[in-house]
């Protein structure tokens, strides 16, 4: 795999008004959220409720790539992989290959992404398989005392390592340490720990002679605790995210590609186009959202055939609403038109 191919599927991944939607929910997540809807969590509507995803009319408008979970890139729709179903429509497929998170032995309350074992041949399959691209989520929870060097150090080692044997296999990788949104702390300390945790993590990846070039950041906004007393304007979040990022991440990579973690989807997608409305950074902003994209289709689709085109366009709003966002041309006007 030349450079020149990861250059251009870093590039493509981050074109111009699109992001990226994240679909790779593990078992235990999307049975909490199928739950929730009484829709029953077997493989057949896992399949169902992805295929209703990838099928949406017009999403490849929006939508550069998808994150695929293990089992949803073996599946098949219409008689054609879901990786070949998406690349049909011009959607870049890509999969998350990190085994979640485990404790981290001697720190309580802190964790660490495991899943390296056996990583570089389960990559080559990957890519047999069709994904052009992979992810890999570490946490760093705030506290009381936490986060501790050690585990921001411990997962910007793994985080590196995977990207490292991503770009061996000829895939970019996308790194995401995602600092939590959980917790009573300020807008200041998550920019702290945000920023300590990209140091650590870029310095890791320098290390390991990961081209910078040849990857995506994946980051959360710089936002206060959800219990936190005192939340901040959309502005103050804006301001924060982009004075932390231009602090620690190198102009070499080409993109940042934000998480919800959390957020709904209409702050998500205000706080979003704030950041981007502001312009000149050094390189190219956009959203890699899973649930702030995802809620509103579920929520109608309900496991139900009757449901999926009112869901698919549920979607396909969300989709263009971001896309605009990305473009800093998001509006009440547009959150409150059909597609």
């Amino acid at each position: 795999m030349t450079a020149t191919t990861l250059l251009s599927t870093a590039h493509a991944l981050t074109a111009s008004g699109k992001g990226i939607l994240a679909a790779d929910e593990s078992f235990p997540t999307i049975e909490k959220r199928f739950k929730v809807l009484g829709i029953p969590s077997t493989e057949e509507n896992r399949r169902a409720y992805r295929e209703l995803l990838f099928a949406t009319p017009g999403l490849g408008e929006f939508i550069s790539g998808v994150i695929l979970f293990d089992e949803t890139i073996r599946q098949k729709t219409g008689g054609a992989s879901m990786p070949e179903t998406l690349a049909r429509i011009g959607i870049i497929p890509g999969v998350k290959v990190d085994g979640g998170t485990m404790a981290l032995p001697g720190f309580a309350g802190e964790k660490i992404t495991q899943g390296l074992d056996g990583l570089r041949e389960k990559l080559a399959a990957y890519r047999e398989q069709g994904a052009r691209f992979t992810k890999w989520r570490a946490v760093i929870g705030l506290g009381e005392r936490l986060p501790t060097a050690t585990c921001i150090e411990a997962n910007a080692r793994a985080l590196a390592l995977f990207a490292a044997l991503s770009q061996e296999a000829g895939l970019v990788p996308i790194v995401e340490p995602e600092v939590l949104m959980d917790g009573d702390h300020s807008l200041a300390r998550c920019e702290e720990v945000t920023r300590m945790t990209l140091e650590s993590v870029f310095g890791a990846l320098f290390e390991h002679r990961v081209a910078l070039e040849h990857m995506l950041l994946k980051t959360g906004m710089v936002l206060p605790g959800k219990e936190c007393r005192q939340q901040a304007e959309v502005g103050e979040i804006a301001e924060a995210t982009l004075r932390c990022l231009r602090r620690g991440v190198p102009a070499a990579v080409p993109g940042i590609v934000f998480l919800s973690g959390g957020q709904s989807d209409v702050a998500a997608t205000e706080r979003l186009n704030a950041i981007c409305a502001g312009g000149g950074a050094p390189w190219t902003l956009t959203f890699s959202f899973g649930r702030a994209l995802q809620d509103a289709a579920l929520k109608i689709w309900k496991g139900s055939p009757a449901n999926v085109a009112a869901a698919q366009a549920a979607l396909l709003h969300r989709a263009k609403c971001n896309a605009l966002a990305v473009q800093g041309k998001y509006s009440a006007d547009v959150e409150s038109a059909t597609v």
